[in-house]
């Protein structure tokens, strides 16, 4: 029976000494939970802060890379309507320059009064009218002073009321579109005596 009571008083002071172990227990236990939380947490921040990182980065450089490629289409759009504008302005520069010599007779058939009406002349006309529309323009002034870049002289004479340097007569009409001579004018140009 002592044994028992050994036991007894032994186990009561287990009791005893338990509650106060399980109170410290649960409060070790709930420091190290909440430690562990603040842990993960601080490390879940640093892992976000890190991914908020990246993926800003990652945000940039799809920016940057967006931003080069509309450039780069800005730039190409630009390219092909000023490629299919000096195309298109070179192809009706070449219809034109192969009809010169057309115009050249038309030009000699007006001249010498084989033009003045009838269905040809009508034709002519509406010749002329188109050209002008397309921006060909008659390099046939006299009186005007000579000028290199517009003008190829065959002559130099004397005309009477024309200042030397000056183009005193048209031997063949030169042509332009725009800034462009097609083909330039062959004139006298005038001494000045």
């Amino acid at each position: 029976m002592s044994e028992a009571k050994d036991q007894n008083e032994n186990f009561d002071a287990e009791s005893e000494n338990q509650p106060e172990a399980a109170n410290e227990q649960p409060t070790a236990d709930a420091l190290g939970q909440a430690e562990a939380i603040l842990n993960e947490a601080g490390a879940d921040v640093d892992e976000t802060e890190a991914q908020q990182g990246e993926a800003s980065a990652t945000e940039t450089e799809l920016r940057n890379d967006l931003l080069r490629l509309q450039a780069e289409y800005v730039n190409y759009r630009k390219r092909v309507e000023r490629d299919r504008a000096v195309a298109r302005e070179s192809a009706v520069q070449s219809v034109l320059t192969t009809i010169l010599p057309v115009l050249d007779e038309i030009d000699a058939a007006r001249a010498h009064g084989d033009l003045t009406d009838g269905p040809f002349a009508a034709i002519a006309n509406k010749l002329d009218t188109i050209l002008v529309q397309h921006g060909l323009e008659r390099i046939n002034e006299a009186g005007v002073e000579f000028d290199p870049n517009i003008h190829e002289a065959l002559l130099r004479q004397a005309v009477p009321e024309v200042p030397a340097d000056h183009v005193g007569q048209v031997l063949r009409n030169g042509y332009r579109k725009g800034t462009t001579v097609l083909r330039a004018a062959q004139v006298l140009v005038a001494t000045g005596e």
